[in-house]
């Protein structure tokens, strides 16, 4: 039997509504998706081990382990299987928390079955693809600041920075526009790869993440806020 040369991305739909998980485990297999589905966190741990799933449709709110704890479990044992979370909990506050615990994106209850599998387009192009803008050359130097791009690490003055799979992706477009300030909605296209309606909260979240990590290794901050105009990443002067 011949392996088809575009295989179906794999999803595993987790919420504990029977109705919703069948709702949307119906409409993404016919939007053309292969879809597993699981009722709690728990079996959602097992499923995403068994299935070897492209991305996780999760929900936040489910008695037992949450869909920030699935995630963060996920994140330890070294998966990093793209997340949506689904949140009836609309509130820049929460979609930060699932975000830092290693989400990809969220969805708010009550959703559009369109917005869902738009959001599943695009975290599938960007976590397959890469940023935009990639560089010919496997490593990307600024002053102390190494990234590789064939292994996916990132040093800093010669010590592993640990980031997660979007701050790699943030860093890697700073960087490839080092000495240039890009707006903050610049960097969702390039990045997050559609518009987030004018909310900037997460580019600020991310920035703030990323000068955590990156300030206390070397010689001083390598990302400066350009007040009104975005960010700019440069090598720290000697």
């Amino acid at each position: 039997m011949t392996t088809p040369a575009n295989p179906q991305p794999r999803l595993v739909v987790v919420d504990d509504e029977p109705t919703i998980r069948e709702l949307l485990a119906t409409s993404l297999t016919f939007a053309g998706f292969a879809v597993s589905t699981a009722a709690s966190g728990t079996e959602a741990l097992a499923s995403v081990q068994q299935h070897e799933a492209d991305l996780i449709v999760l929900d936040v709110m489910m008695p037992g382990m949450d869909g920030f704890e699935v995630t963060r479990r996920l994140r330890t044992q070294g998966i990093t299987t793209p997340v949506l979370f689904l949140t009836a909990r609309d509130s820049s506050v929460d979609a930060i928390e699932g975000l830092t615990a290693g989400g990809d994106d969220y969805v708010t209850k009550p959703f559009s079955l369109e917005e869902v599998i738009a959001r599943i387009h695009a975290i599938l192009r960007r976590t397959r693809s890469g940023a935009a803008g990639i560089s010919d050359n496997a490593i990307i130097r600024v002053g102390d600041l190494e990234l590789n791009e064939d292994t996916s690490e990132v040093h800093r003055a010669g010590t592993l920075v640990d980031l997660s799979p979007t701050e790699f992706r943030l860093l890697h477009y700073l960087m490839d526009n080092e000495g240039r300030v890009v707006s903050k909605s610049h960097i969702l296209e390039a990045v997050w790869q559609y518009n987030w309606y004018g909310d900037a909260t997460i580019v600020e979240s991310y920035i703030s993440y990323l000068r955590r990590k990156l300030d206390p290794l070397g010689n001083g901050p390598m990302i400066h806020t350009k007040r009104g105009f975005g960010y700019m990443l440069k090598a720290v002067s000697s």
